[in-house]
């Protein structure tokens, strides 16, 4: 019997590519495996930035409410049940091995990428779970995913931006285009977006989908300590929360989140919602930790972001120090180097850079090369491991690290972590 790493190390082998976009293939296998809707209410989540921590965002207001809600997102950080969510729990090895063997059994002589076959083994698991809400997260784009099999009753737009721009085009509004594919006719679509390509409006005007804008329909204010909410119902009518506290995730992703929540016709009860949005968490997202290592305390900041968007968002959010702030940063070689760095050089007193653990990977000689160039201090090293292990070792009291530029920057500082023992302290 295969287990869970076995799946996944065939799964890679399975399709000549990586990413071969279109629905007719798997569109033919969930037929085969005679599969409906994932759950009775579907709400789909694409988006540059923000899909993730908006997913988990609306998944927590869903769950606050007693419901049972699955979530799907991509990619993982350290291991592959975290992309299969049921009652915020990771989906077992066990049921994701019975997930695999059923769609491999439909399959027959197509060829599905590792995405599809995770796709449709999710969608398997969350129509036997009797799930009322689903909450999927498109991989690359929205009109052309394999998450777009399933008719959303709810469609959300977190931001538009160029990236991906082999597949997506190399403008807004191309991009903008892809992601409006994930509308369906009379059916809600929000996008979070307070400036989007025209065509966004225009492709849900087409469908006849009611569209929800920030900025315009609903929006967000931050002060120093606090945020404050205004958006709608269904029927138009005026909703607010005041005076919420401050949140580790972004808030614009939480404004979203609650408007889609605003739409689905659910309780409205501020401090249920306040205390759902505050327990909310995703692991690598402006994640921060205290750490003891080697018997002192380091202050530690996880971040995924990796294009020019979540780089001026990162920036953003930083806190101003008492000391320095060290980051640790790795890069793959198709992201935008230049869009990345520019927000974040005024920030960062010391850069350890690294190879990350994919042939993917821009190197660290060139990205230390680059950060030289713009007058950084930097110095590179043989993995984010070894980044780490030398900034964490240099902190002092008052300084930071933090680790950024990819989820494969993320998940090698986690499995380090481990590794080191080092233990939240």
């Amino acid at each position: 019997m295969k287990t869970l790493a076995d799946w996944l190390s065939y799964l890679e082998q399975l399709h000549p590519s990586a990413i071969d976009m279109g629905l007719e293939r798997a569109g033919e296998v969930a037929r085969r495996l005679g599969l409906g809707r994932p759950a009775s209410t579907v709400i789909t989540v694409t988006g540059t930035n923000g899909k993730g921590s908006t997913c988990a965002l609306l998944a927590a207001l869903l769950r606050a409410q007693g419901h049972r809600v699955g979530a799907y997102s991509s990619p993982h950080l350290l291991r592959y049940n975290e992309r299969v969510r049921i009652d915020d729990r990771d989906a077992s090895d066990a049921d994701l091995c019975a997930a695999f063997a059923a769609v491999e059994q439909a399959r027959g002589e197509i060829s599905l990428t590792y995405f599809e076959m995770g796709t449709l083994a999710a969608f398997w698991l969350f129509e036997r779970a009797a799930l009322d809400f689903a909450v999927l997260e498109v991989g690359l784009g929205g009109r052309l995913d394999a998450v777009n099999l399933v008719d959303a009753d709810l469609a959300l737009v977190t931001s538009i931006a160029v990236d991906h721009s082999e597949w997506l085009g190399d403008s807004r509004e191309s991009v903008a285009v892809e992601k409006a594919g994930i509308f369906r006719a009379g059916k809600p679509a929000l996008c979070g977006d307070p400036q989007p390509p025209a065509v966004l409006e225009q492709r849900a005007a087409a469908l006849g989908a009611p569209f929800w804008q920030r900025g315009r329909d609903f929006d967000l204010s931050i002060g120093a300590e606090r945020w404050h909410w205004r958006g709608q119902d269904a029927h138009g009518a005026a909703l607010a929360l005041r005076d919420l506290p401050l949140l580790n995730l972004p808030m614009q992703n939480a404004a979203l989140a609650l408007q889609a929540y605003a739409l689905l016709d659910q309780p409205w009860q501020p401090e249920r919602l306040q205390q759902a949005l505050r327990e909310a968490r995703v692991t690598g997202r402006l994640d921060r930790r205290t750490l003891r290592h080697h018997g002192r305390r380091v202050s530690l900041l996880l971040d995924v972001g990796h294009n020019p968007h979540a780089a001026a968002y990162l920036a953003e959010r930083l806190e101003t120090l008492t000391g320095r702030r060290l980051a640790v940063f790795g890069l793959l070689a198709d992201k935008d180097l230049e869009g990345v760095l520019d927000p974040l050089l005024a920030k960062i007193d010391r850069w350890a850079v690294a190879d990350l653990p994919t042939p993917r990977t821009r190197s660290g000689a060139v990205l230390e090369a680059a950060l030289r160039a713009r007058g950084a201090q930097a110095a590179s090293y043989p993995s984010i491991g070894a980044a780490l292990d030398a900034c964490c070792a240099e902190a002092g009291e008052g300084d930071e690290v933090l680790v950024f530029g990819s989820f494969y920057s993320v998940a090698a500082a986690l499995e380090w972590l481990d590794q080191a023992g080092c233990e939240d302290s």
